[in-house]
């Protein structure tokens, strides 16, 4: 009887439904998790996406591979179909629908029975319309974990606009102009960004976008089309700003631009980012940025919350398969609290544990700033 019993709960752990909510890590089965990460090495949003995805499973009692694509969509499908052929299938696949490459490696998931989360960018356009909502064509696709990312980059062109209306700003013809630099027209999350802007604009009749230009998400190419956007505002008479970028090493790169066309960031003109980057924190605190709108890195570690609370019987589709976690931005004022976490990147300080869904309470989480911060272990060391 005990052993008929022990394989009852085994088979009951493995399909997600016999362990307790809020049943520790250590008593929960071990998950094995891949994640095909679509960026760079070295490439920190996405590198930060992974390393809280791994503290958050060494929390929660997940083993979590990183497969790295390189930014190269290609490369990606071949790597996410290397995972689903394998004999020893794993628990969970995350993939990021970059450049739309994750469908083909969704519907090879399905076919191996291999349960798959989409994070930070979803199904959009005709594959949307084709495969529908999670669990419905694609049982084996349970949701995504996203973020609100139109909010945020209205969020950034509303500093960029209130704080050119503060300094009084205006070109000679009385409007407030503006750069926009997106990461590239094509993946949900450059996309929502890039809306966000638009929005904030459309709201404001004396605002206006020069140019909405695209640096596929790099420093470099962001201080080449800065660089000439500025040119040709002087040529035209025009006096920029601001300028908005939809991550921070675009920001980055705008900023050595502006500084070489010799104005001062900050004192004559204002840039946003995205990313919440080390680097984009130092210049904030040395003033010359205003801000980087973000977190959504933390979407590596969330994912694994929502995953162990999946496998331990309490699933967050019960509110939803799309989870959506809101961004926020750090400023000067805000810089102190969550800085170190970022610059020194000790996510294991994060008591992921404490994120699970109560018991009852399937599907909600409180993903905000404040509840990060509130779950910290203080730095060793550190003034009471």
């Amino acid at each position: 009887m005990t052993g008929l019993l022990r394989i009852l709960l085994a088979v009951g752990v493995v399909c997600g439904f016999l362990m307790p909510p809020g049943a520790s890590a250590a008593d929960a089965k071990r998950l094995n998790v891949v994640f095909v990460n679509p960026g760079k090495t070295g490439e920190v949003y996405w590198d930060m996406v992974s390393l809280t995805m791994q503290a958050a499973g060494r929390k929660l009692g997940a083993h979590v591979e990183v497969l790295t694509s390189e930014r190269n969509y290609r490369t990606m499908q071949e790597l996410g179909f290397g995972v689903v052929a394998r004999s020893d299938k794993p628990d969970f696949l995350i993939l990021s629908n970059e450049e739309s490459a994750a469908v083909p490696i969704m519907e090879a998931a399905e076919a191996a029975g291999v349960r798959t989360l989409l994070l930070s960018n979803t199904l959009i356009g005709d594959d949307a319309a084709r495969l529908g909502p999670p669990r419905q064509k694609l049982k084996t696709w349970l949701g995504d974990i996203t973020t609100d990312l139109q909010t945020a980059g209205a969020r950034m062109a509303n500093a960029l606009i209130g704080a050119a209306r503060a300094e009084k700003w205006q070109s000679p013809d009385g409007k407030i102009h503006i750069l926009g630099i997106g990461g590239d027209e094509i993946t949900p999350a450059s996309i929502a960004r890039n809306a966000g802007l638009k929005l904030a604009v459309d709201a404001a009749p004396d605002v206006v976008v020069d140019r909405m230009l695209f640096a596929n998400w790099t420093q470099s190419e962001a201080e080449h089309v800065t660089t000439n956007y500025l040119s040709w505002a002087a040529r035209k008479e025009i006096r920029p700003a601001g300028i908005w970028a939809g991550n921070d090493p675009m920001a980055l790169g705008a900023l050595r631009a502006v500084s070489a066309a010799g104005l001062t960031p900050g004192r004559n003109i204002q840039l946003v980012g995205l990313n919440w980057s080390e680097d984009a924190l130092r210049e904030i605190k040395a003033g010359r940025l205003l801000l980087t709108d973000g977190g959504h890195f933390l979407l590596g570690g969330w994912s694994i919350v929502l995953l162990r609370d999946y496998a331990d019987g309490c699933d967050f589709a019960a509110v939803s398969p799309r989870v959506e976690v809101k961004t926020s931005a750090i400023t000067r004022d805000n810089l102190a609290a969550v800085g170190d976490l970022i610059t020194t990147r000790a996510f294991d300080r994060i008591d992921f544990a404490r994120f699970k869904a109560k018991t009852g309470h399937c599907g909600q989480y409180d993903f905000s700033v404040d509840a990060l911060i509130s779950s910290l272990t203080p730095v060793e060391g550190a003034a009471d």
